[in-house]
């Protein structure tokens, strides 16, 4: 009797850990590609089980840019099914007092980051189930304990392998937090009036395109249809950098080469682009919680 209790409680903790793990680790940092960093990473995670199946989100995220880092794992995430862990190194903090830790999302991801804002987005979007501080006692890659420098290696890219091979159970990760994380302030998008005001969340890197907060369900309440002109308004710390029109669009060839358009991007949300050419370069715009946008019907 003894046996099969025994059996049983196996069988369900065996159960437990593979319904929460599924050998996936998806890699994010900025730290580039021109060194052995990130092959660094992927060789500890490989060490740890080479079952493991390693994908990069980017390495090129902006230098210290946490900002970016947390709006690309937004842009990701849900791509990407249940047990999937994530590790995202954008760490201008290395070595200080910052946690390190594992959030675990209501849609069933895992991230595995220092809590320095890079969870602003994904915390926002996808909710919080679970946050838990890294327990560097056990979650630390053997002999690098003179190493404060490279957290990316030699604790959260080992954490988040041992994590997503079922090594460890979610629990072993470390103890509980309080179910928030470190956010970063910015202008949520809102509609009041007939204006959209909203942050620009990000640039569509290699187009130049200006991806602003403001979803779909906002756009509505213009009561556009396409051919309609927006009047929009792009500041920079509060001051205006930018005011311009364009049509509301379905896609860049609606109008000409070198004009621009309002669109929604492949995440629904309003966008600014020039048909074949870079609006952010043209026009000097950035992106960040610094950044923001005021849009209204002409």
């Amino acid at each position: 009797m003894k046996t099969a209790t025994y059996l049983a409680i196996v069988l369900l903790l065996t159960f437990a850990r593979a319904s929460a793990q599924n050998n996936i680790v998806v890699l994010q940092t900025d730290f580039g590609l021109k060194d052995g960093a990130v092959s660094a990473m992927k060789g500890v995670a490989m060490g740890v089980s080479p079952g493991l199946k390693i994908f990069d989100l980017t390495h090129e995220i902006p230098n210290y840019n946490i900002w970016e880092a947390s709006y690309r794992l937004f842009q990701t995430i849900s791509y990407w099914p249940k047990g999937t862990v994530f590790v995202s190194v954008v760490d201008p903090g290395v070595g200080t007092s910052r946690k390190s830790v594992v959030m675990k999302t209501k849609t069933g991801q895992f991230i595995v980051t220092p809590d320095n804002g890079t969870l602003t987005h994904v915390a926002e979007a996808f909710g919080v189930a679970e946050i838990r501080e890294i327990d560097e006692a056990v979650n630390r890659r053997k002999a690098s304990g003179k190493s404060y420098t490279f957290h990316g290696r030699d604790v959260y890219v080992y954490t988040a392998a041992r994590l997503a091979a079922g090594v460890i159970t979610y629990q072993q990760v470390g103890k509980a937090l309080p179910n928030k994380v470190v956010a970063m302030p910015y202008q949520h998008a809102t509609y009041t009036d007939g204006v959209l005001k909203g942050t620009i969340d990000v640039l569509d890197v290699q187009y130049g395109n200006i991806w602003t907060d403001i979803n779909d369900d906002l756009v509505a309440k213009l009561n556009l249809k396409y051919g309609d002109v927006l009047h929009f308004k792009i500041f920079n710390k509060g001051l205006p950098v930018y005011e311009g029109d364009a049509p509301y669009s379905k896609t860049f060839g609606d109008v000409p080469e070198g004009k621009p358009l309002a669109y929604l991007n492949s995440l629904l949300q309003l966008s600014f682009a020039l048909n074949m050419g870079s609006f952010a370069d043209i026009y000097k715009i950035g992106s960040g919680s610094d950044w923001s946008v005021e849009v209204g019907k002409r």
